[in-house]
């Protein structure tokens, strides 16, 4: 409609159809498909279909090769024992305490192997498991095709006596777990981890030259501290160590040993246990040993 007038007024009128903005329906509105999850889930199928085919190729191609150069490589073998790399002998030194049997059954090897093929770290790994060897070095020469091993054995420092049974005890304190029979005296230790701490006690008493020799046995009590026998097994002077300052009651015996010849009385035992004081007990004297005892002392009267 346009304007009308009213006498001398004008109204103006408006369309209020025009003005009116139309309310959002959900009827009305218009939804694009979700297409996001499955473009996703395709394009995963492809990348696992790739790379199954990749892995399938690579493994094939793998193998292939793998098995072409071992058929190289066993043809180079058996050319090179025809040729004449077979191995003619074993020569070994430093062996006193392994079996020559022992390190053959360990070794494997036979006269007429490839010289070539024999693996020298393995070698020395299967020989170095031997309860008797420390250390192997192993070598090869050719013309004439030998294989040569060096052999350093351990060194037996003790006897380790535990659940009345005897083992031999290297020098560094390791259980050697093979027969052993000694040729010379040889320390006995005795105790349950005797043989862990048998270094840290050896370390202090073997610096006397005159009190050590006399050790025959090391009793380790109770895992704490150390018993030492003197002179015999059964009959000799037993020592009580403290289980702290070991070293500081090994001079102090030393001292009176010097001093006052401590170690030639006939006594029972020695207790070093206690700081500022030493007990002693004397053993039993022969009718023999009493009667030269008298007599000196009535020497020693008379002198005065």
């Amino acid at each position: 409609m346009g304007n009308q007038a009213y006498g001398n007024k004008q109204v103006k009128m408006t369309n209020n159809a025009e003005n009116i903005k139309p309310t959002p329906s959900q009827n009305n509105r218009v939804s694009l498909p979700c297409e996001w999850p499955m473009r996703m889930l395709g394009n995963l199928l492809i990348i696992a279909l790739i790379f199954s085919i990749s892995f399938i190729t690579v493994t094939i191609r793998t193998n292939l090769v793998g098995r072409q150069i071992d058929y190289l490589t066993e043809e180079f073998y058996n050319l090179t024992t025809t040729l004449g790399f077979t191995l003619d002998d074993i020569l070994v030194e430093g062996r006193k305490k392994t079996s020559q049997q022992a390190l053959l059954e360990v070794l494997n090897l036979k006269r007429g192997d490839n010289i070539l093929t024999l693996d020298l770290n393995d070698l020395k790994s299967r020989v170095e498991t031997l309860p008797w060897i420390k250390h192997a070095e192993i070598r090869r020469s050719y013309f004439p095709n030998i294989l040569y091993i060096s052999l350093k054995e351990r060194k037996v420092a003790s006897i380790w006596q535990i659940s009345e049974k005897f083992h031999p005890i290297d020098t560094e304190g390791n259980v050697i777990d093979a027969p052993f029979k000694p040729t010379r005296p040889i320390l006995l230790i005795v105790g349950e981890e005797a043989p862990q701490h048998i270094n840290e006690l050896l370390s202090i008493i073997k610096k006397d030259n005159d009190i050590w020799p006399r050790v025959k046995v090391a009793n380790y009590i109770s895992k704490r501290r150390w018993n030492l026998i003197l002179d015999d097994i059964e009959n000799g002077i037993t020592i009580k160590l403290p289980e702290d300052n070991i070293e500081q009651a090994w001079k102090k015996l030393i001292k009176l040993d010097q001093t006052q010849g401590l170690l030639k009385r006939k006594l029972t035992f020695i207790d070093l246990r206690l700081k500022n004081k030493v007990i002693v007990k004397l053993g039993k004297m022969t009718e023999e040993e009493r009667q030269k005892l008298k007599e000196n002392k009535k020497d020693k009267t008379r002198g005065a």
